[in-house]
């Protein structure tokens, strides 16, 4: 467990409160867990341990010709020279690829300092930088570069050797580690430069739990010739693992299909839902099986969801499960 100190926002406990008893149709979707393999080649994700040296773009590309499949994409870009965690979508699970951005993110990097400067300074400085802070993002970037505010939620130095000063991060989606090293250069008055970068988190994923890319293809190899389905499995997970730092609330059969074709979610559709959730929160709508079925924002919050009988209490933002995987019980109006 994280001391409070280490904690991104994923890191949250919630409890699941229940408010209606409600039973799911076993004729109808499946627990994640139970896809098959060609069902996690079109709504499944892998933690991938990204090398040094290829863009993002091009890890995509080699997983897909890899695992055959026509759809892939990433969560979040690593520069060539940075390694660590990619999270990969594939087919529909892309769909969910934007929930990423709400998700903390932990980068292990080194900083070169252009001066000798105290150590005791340069802790300092480094810890000034946790919280609000604001950045332009580089000329290298593909977005457009405007002064724009982050939150850095904690700035570790782990070892000062020479003008190397090893640290760990951990900061909201869209924060510029680079842009971060040179701005601290700049209070410290000796300029720095970030050498070296590894992310080693992203929300609940993490590099110990990660896979490389050897692992991805020696998976689909003794699944494609061998008909060993342990490898792949353990290479990729359930689309859901990319929801795993929202909050979640839980959703009765029969308000499953309306929510895919496009309709805000009413209290009476509720049958668990998570503690501490605000108005306002992003939240995954979830089928009694563990499907994921959208990505919604709360009109309510916990307390007067489970209160209330009557209301629209979410409304949609982006739906993830496909029509038709559960009965239309509702009428369209």
């Amino acid at each position: 467990m994280k001391d409070k100190e280490h904690m991104l926002p994923s890191d949250k406990k919630r409890k699941r409160l229940i408010k209606i008893n409600a039973k799911t149709n076993p004729n109808y979707g499946k627990s994640p867990n139970e896809r098959s393999v060609k069902e996690l080649f079109t709504n499944g994700m892998i933690n991938l341990d990204k090398p040094s040296g290829p863009t993002s773009h091009q890890v995509v590309a080699w997983v897909k010709k890899i695992l055959e499949v026509e759809k892939a994409g990433h969560g979040g870009t690593l520069d060539p020279n940075a390694t660590g965690i990619l999270p990969v979508a594939l087919g529909d699970a892309t769909r969910a690829l934007q929930v990423l951005l709400l998700a903390g993110k932990e980068y292990i990097g080194i900083m070169k300092l252009h001066k000798d400067v105290d150590k005791k300074k340069i802790i300092e400085t480094c810890n000034g930088f946790v919280g609000d802070i604001f950045q332009i993002p580089p000329v290298r970037s593909a977005v457009k570069r405007v002064r724009r505010k982050r939150r850095v939620y904690y700035l570790d130095i782990i070892q000062i050797k020479n003008k190397e000063v090893l640290f760990r991060v951990g900061c909201e989606a869209g924060t510029y580690i680079r842009t971060l090293c040179v701005d601290i250069g700049k209070k410290l008055r000796c300029s720095a430069h970030l050498s070296e970068l590894r992310r080693s988190r992203v929300g609940g994923l993490i590099e110990e739990k990660s896979v490389i890319l050897q692992d991805v293809k020696d998976g689909f190899i003794f699944w494609k010739d061998e008909k060993d389905e342990k490898e792949i499995r353990s290479t990729i997970l359930p689309m859901e693992r990319l929801l795993d730092h929202l909050p979640k609330m839980v959703i009765r059969d029969s308000a499953v299909d309306a929510v895919c074709h496009g309709a805000n979610l009413a209290i009476p559709g509720v049958v668990e839902i998570d503690t501490d959730i605000k108005k306002g929160d992003a939240i995954a709508v979830l089928t009694l099986k563990g499907e994921g079925v959208a990505l919604m924002n709360v009109l309510m919050s916990t307390e007067e969801i489970i209160q209330k009988d009557t209301g629209i209490c979410a409304n949609i933002k982006r739906v993830l499960m496909n029509k038709g995987t559960y009965p239309p019980i509702w009428k369209k109006s």
